[in-house]
């Protein structure tokens, strides 16, 4: 299913981060609960980051594509949040092996990575890349 774009937010980092909402494979990924930041494997899902689109790929039919080229991307390297670009979040994806994905009911107005990864209000995980 194709997830539109202003539906996403791409986060670069040392491990890249895709957030949805209104995601069609909301219910199917495992509720995130990562407290200590440490960001447990989503078990039968995969990504695949590539410049023009963004597959991630669950079990069974559960999965969407996203139109990357045109997904709003920021740079969280040291905490600032700019325009990134999309080549060098899949160069991030790449280094990382994978990225996170976290489906929300809503896209956070601020990345505050503590409640998103511990309050429990997401679902997902880090999805690897097929070698």
């Amino acid at each position: 299913m194709l997830l539109a774009p202003e539906k996403t937010l791409f986060v670069r980092g040392a491990t890249p981060v895709l957030l949805l909402t209104d995601a069609p494979v909301h219910g199917a990924l495992p509720v995130l609960a990562a407290p200590d930041g440490a960001v447990p494997r989503c078990a039968g899902w995969s990504i695949v980051p590539k410049l023009t689109l963004c597959v991630v790929d669950g079990p069974g039919d559960a999965g969407l594509v996203v139109p990357a080229m045109v997904a709003p991307v920021l740079d969280g390297f040291g905490g600032s949040l700019q325009p990134g670009d999309m080549a060098d979040w899949c160069a991030d994806a790449e280094r990382a092996g994978g990225a996170v994905v976290l489906s929300l009911d809503a896209l956070p107005e601020t990345l505050d990575w503590p409640h998103l990864l511990g309050s429990g209000a997401g679902r997902g995980g880090f999805l690897p890349a097929p070698a």
